[in-house]
């Protein structure tokens, strides 16, 4: 497993109400940004056309959604011949991962510094450490080909809202978005059509996603997007920049 050194948190970045800081905080802090895309992007370049999975880091071995989200990793990895990329945490990460490490696939995580550490899991074949939520957030969006989400917290809600949004802005277009766990999002569904109902979203905007809880049905889904829309282009590394798989 490829190993990315752990960068650490500065005691005051999480101090973001104190308005503009003096020029050349701002600067350093512009400058971690860009390296941490120009880290981030490097390691990933070459894995490969990705789908990207999500869900709650607190389901453990045995949970029903942590051993659909295994089957559903697999799935991804035989089926369509995809890499599975997930946050590289425990729980449903971990289960994505394993799942697409037993079917013989890549696996691979984007994952984060916090606080409370959150260590990688050991199903991965690879993986990039970030300490800005945003950066990790742009990464897991440019490889992937298509999210799938499982019941999660916040950060679940955040991807998938988030993501919701660019498609119906049109900032990205063709990008399947299947959420699993139809009892688990049932009011968040629910709401969904709230929204429609006063006019806050478009009654199309609800085709931007689909709930199921069938793994087939969730990967023939993606495959209908791959086959219609995207083109698979494999890029090779360039010695001179010291690139590498």
């Amino acid at each position: 497993m490829n190993t990315s050194r752990r960068p650490l948190i500065a005691r005051n970045e999480s101090v973001w109400l104190e308005g503009p800081g003096n020029r050349r905080s701002e600067l350093v802090f512009a400058l971690r940004v860009f390296w941490e895309f120009i880290r981030g992007m490097r390691a990933l370049h070459f894995m490969g056309p990705a789908i990207t999975v999500f869900g709650s880091a607190r389901f453990r071995e045995g949970h029903r959604y942590y051993e659909l989200a295994r089957r559903v990793g697999s799935l991804i990895a035989r089926d369509l011949g995809l890499v599975v990329m997930t946050g590289g945490g425990p729980g449903i990460m971990e289960a994505a991962n394993r799942g697409a490490r037993e079917a013989g696939g890549w696996s691979v995580g984007c994952n984060i510094v916090l606080p409370h550490e959150q260590k990688e899991n050991p199903y991965l074949d690879k993986f990039v450490l970030m300490r800005y939520f945003f950066v990790r957030k742009v990464l897991l969006v440019k490889y992937s080909f298509g999210f799938i989400i499982f019941p999660g917290g916040f950060g679940t809600m955040d991807e998938l809202f988030e993501t919701l949004t660019l498609i119906q802005t049109r900032k990205i277009a063709n990008f399947p978005i299947v959420v699993m766990g139809t009892d688990y999002f049932c009011e968040m569904r629910a709401m969904l059509h709230t929204m429609v109902r006063e006019g806050t979203i478009s009654p199309a905007d609800l085709d931007l996603l689909i709930f199921t809880d069938e793994p087939e049905e969730a990967i023939a889904h993606i495959r209908r997007h791959l086959t219609k829309n995207y083109r698979i282009v494999k890029r090779r590394p360039r010695w001179w920049l010291f690139e590498k798989r």
